[in-house]
């Protein structure tokens, strides 16, 4: 029978939701990892079994990438640690924001993105993971910024068919790709603005908040900036504004649709300054058309003021017919859509400040 998992990373834990393969009724187990910072959740379903994945920060104990081949009853993580840089690097891991499996064909590849701005491999399935040096080396990274969260890479997109081709996105830094497997990496932000730089247009240095990107049609890619809401469909060559008919275009998530590669959510803020749902009002925007036109998703979500954001990782969907989309708050509420967003229920309220979510049909 299949079955459906949603694991939410909060600042204080993370928790478990688990259903069946409807979505309607969730049950919750947690916290795993009480008081540690979850920045980063993910799961893997290539392999014969679907391994999860927690990227927790301890006070105590620093960063470290948990996983978990029984649908979290239990986790691991190797004895020497699993991510750490090496010793001519002069710095440490602050904290892992991002961990995505990598192409369908890769199936022992696994990404991490880390704070101060870093991208890391794993080629054993995501229990350790390696320095790309080619990005860490780049003569850019002296000028990369770090944004009030803080100097991470925060998402990693592998080309589904082209293994060698991998996009990441910085706060701040903008786009980078490679299409030599990480040894060279290029800027990709011809068209994202940075308002808040002398130069509006730069070559490096936007304040991207997250990309995504459908494998049917891998050149088309979503951005949400730091104002700012865009489209490219040339791979990252060109991107265009697709913010026309939002309440705003400052945001931190995007998700698409995994059936619909012009499907596409955001979680509109009134601004950078004023970092709250605009309206007051939790609500989730849809495209159906790669953001020509966009409508408000209301039915089942609070109709009461509200003033969490959603970070830039909280808003996901999953591959279940009909698709599944769930978004989380600041505020400790996780609301689940078993129809592509057409109506939403309540899983989870009163958790501490959700910083990602991650979901899967198996």
């Amino acid at each position: 029978m299949s079955e459906a998992v949603l694991l939410i990373g909060t600042k204080k834990g993370l928790w478990i939701g688990r259903s069946t393969a409807e979505r309607q009724l969730w049950t919750l187990d947690g916290p795993h990892f009480e008081m540690q910072g979850i920045y980063s959740v993910g799961i893997d379903t290539r392999g014969d079994r679907p391994r999860l994945f927690a990227g927790g920060t301890s006070e105590h104990w620093g960063p470290a990438v948990f996983h978990s081949d029984d649908l979290g009853q239990s986790w691991a993580e190797p004895p020497e640690g699993s991510i750490g840089f090496p010793k001519d690097a002069g710095t440490s891991v602050e904290r892992v924001w991002q961990i995505q499996p990598g192409a369908p064909e890769d199936k022992d590849v696994v990404y991490a993105g880390a704070q101060p701005s870093s991208l890391w491999k794993s080629t054993d399935g995501g229990v350790t993971f390696a320095l790309v040096r080619g990005l860490w080396d780049h003569p850019h990274r002296k000028d990369w910024g770090a944004g009030f969260g803080g100097q991470a890479i925060h998402t990693v997109l592998p080309h589904p068919t082209d293994t060698g081709r991998v996009s990441v996105a910085m706060s701040t830094g903008g786009v980078y790709q490679t299409d030599d497997g990480g040894q060279t990496w290029t800027p990709a932000n011809h068209g994202i603005k940075a308002h808040f730089m002398p130069d509006p247009d730069p070559e490096f240095g936007q304040c991207v908040h997250k990309l995504a990107g459908h494998p049917e049609v891998p050149e088309r890619m979503f951005a949400q900036n730091h104002h700012g809401v865009y489209r490219s469909d040339d791979g990252g060559a060109i991107w265009k504004s697709i913010a026309d008919g939002l309440p705003s275009d400052f945001g931190f998530p995007i998700a698409v649709h995994p059936h619909e590669p012009e499907t596409v959510y955001v979680f509109p803020l009134v601004a950078d300054g004023n970092r709250i749902p605009t309206d007051a009002k939790c609500r989730v925007y849809r495209s159906r058309d790669a953001g020509a036109t966009w409508e408000a998703l209301t039915k089942g979500l609070p109709d009461v003021p509200s003033y969490a954001p959603v970070l830039r990782d909280a808003l996901c969907t999953d591959t279940g017919t009909p698709a599944g989309v769930y978004v989380g708050t600041r505020d400790g509420c996780v609301y689940a859509s078993a129809d592509a967003g057409d109506s939403w229920t309540e899983v989870a309220r009163h958790l501490p400040d959700v910083l990602t979510v991650r979901a899967a049909v198996l």
